[in-house]
C-alpha cells in the first residue's frame, strides 16, 4: 500500500488535505470533473476508464475504455457526455449517467492522443498522429483538419472563438473547422509538446522539446521565447486574469507575469521551489489566485503566489509513486489528483 507523508496530514499548517481516495488498475493517464462538480472521470493507462462521484469517492461505472490503452479524456462543458480516446484509434463518447457507450469515433489514425471540446461543448477536436478531426456533440464529423507536418502533440480551442490551435513539428497552425480554412500560422522551427491559450485568447503559449516556452500574440503574430528551463517544458497553466503564466521544466514553478507592456520580455520569473524531481502537471483556479503543482517525487503541492515571502500553502504526497495529473473542480474548492500507482484523490482547498 502506498505511504502517506505524515506532514502532508498532520501539519495545522497544511491548507490542503484529502477528503477521499481510491484506486483505478494502473498509472492514471488522465481526469476530468464533469460540468456540474458530482462526478470526476479517472483513466488508467491500461485503458480502464472509472467514473466516482464526486463527493464519497464510490465507484459509479467502470467504462472499458480502449484496448491497448487511453490516452486522453475530456467532459463536455454541458451535460453527461464524455469523450475518450486511445491507442485503438478510436473516439468514444460514453454517457456517464448512464455508463453505455453511445458512439464509437474513428480517430483517423492508429493512435489517437489528444482531446479537447470547444468552450461551448458544441464541437470535439481529436489529434491522432499528423490528423485532426472534429465531429459535434452528436458525433457527425465536421471537418477533417489538412494533414499536419509532423505528429499532433496538442490542441487548443482559442477562447472567444470556435478556432481550434493544432501543435505539431514546425508550427501552430489555427483553424476554423467550419470551414477548414488556416486562420493563423506561427511558424517555429522547433518540436512544440503542449500549449495553452490565455483566458483572454490574446497569448498563445507552448512549452518546448529544446527546454524553451514560446509566446505568440495571436492578432499581430508578435512571439518571445522564454530559455533557461532545465529540461523539456509540458506543464503550461494560465491564470484567469491572463496575466500569470505558470510553468514546469524542471523541479521548480516558474511564473511569468506577463501584464507589462512587452509582456514577460526582459523580466524573471517567481520561482517556486518544493520539489525533489521534476513536474508532471501544473494548474491554476479558474476563478480564483491559488496554483496547484504536482512531481515525479509523489507531491501535490498548493500556491499562493501573491504571497511572495510564504507561497507554500498545503501538501500532499504519496511515497514511492509519481503524481501524474491534477485538474480543479468546477467550483475551485477541490482538486484531483491521480498517480502512477493507480491512486485517485480528491483534495480540499483550504
Amino acid at each position: 500500500m502506498p505511504r502517506l507523508n505524515p506532514l502532508a496530514s498532520r501539519s495545522p499548517d497544511n491548507k490542503l488535505r484529502a477528503a477521499w481516495t481510491a484506486a483505478v488498475a494502473d498509472h492514471v493517464i488522465g481526469v476530468a470533473w464533469s460540468p456540474d462538480g458530482r462526478r470526476l472521470a479517472a483513466a488508467a493507462v491500461s485503458g480502464p476508464v472509472t467514473v466516482f462521484d464526486a463527493t464519497s469517492g464510490k465507484p459509479v461505472h467502470e467504462l472499458k475504455g480502449h484496448g491497448f490503452g487511453t490516452a486522453a479524456l475530456a467532459w463536455r462543458p454541458a451535460g453527461n457526455l464524455l469523450a475518450t480516446a486511445g491507442q485503438d484509434g478510436k473516439v468514444r463518447l460514453w454517457d456517464a449517467a448512464t455508463g453505455n457507450e453511445t458512439h464509437v469515433l474513428d480517430g483517423g489514425a492508429a493512435w489517437v492522443e489528444r482531446l479537447a471540446w470547444n468552450p461551448a461543448g458544441t464541437l470535439l477536436a481529436a489529434g491522432a498522429g499528423k490528423s485532426v478531426r472534429v465531429w459535434d456533440a452528436t458525433g457527425t464529423l465536421v471537418r477533417d483538419l489538412p494533414p499536419q507536418a509532423g505528429t499532433v502533440t496538442d490542441l487548443a480551442w482559442r477562447p472567444g472563438t470556435n478556432h481550434v490551435a493544432v501543435l505539431g513539428y514546425g508550427a501552430a497552425n489555427t483553424y476554423d473547422p467550419a470551414t477548414g480554412d488556416l486562420v493563423r500560422a506561427f511558424a517555429w522551427k522547433g518540436s512544440p509538446l503542449r500549449c495553452a491559450w490565455s483566458p483572454d485568447g490574446k497569448v498563445l503559449a507552448h512549452g518546448n522539446q529544446d527546454a524553451t516556452v514560446h509566446f505568440w500574440y495571436s492578432e499581430s503574430g508578435l512571439d518571445l521565447q522564454m530559455y533557461g528551463y532545465p529540461t523539456k517544458v509540458r506543464e503550461l497553466a494560465w491564470d484567469f486574469t491572463s496575466r500569470y503564466l505558470a510553468t514546469g521544466g524542471g523541479p521548480m514553478v516558474c511564473v511569468w507575469d506577463c501584464g507589462g507592456p512587452k509582456g514577460p520580455e526582459g523580466t524573471k520569473p517567481q520561482m517556486l521551489e518544493a520539489h525533489d524531481e521534476n513536474l508532471t502537471a501544473v494548474a491554476y483556479q479558474s476563478r480564483g489566485y491559488l496554483l496547484a503543482s504536482a512531481a515525479v517525487d509523489g507531491r501535490v503541492v498548493l500556491w499562493q503566489p501573491a504571497n511572495k515571502k510564504a507561497p507554500k500553502i498545503g501538501e500532499y504526497r504519496i511515497e514511492e509513486a509519481e503524481a501524474s495529473v491534477i485538474a480543479w473542480s468546477p467550483d475551485d474548492k477541490s482538486l484531483v489528483a491521480g498517480w502512477g500507482d493507480g491512486t485517485v484523490a480528491v483534495l480540499r482547498a483550504g
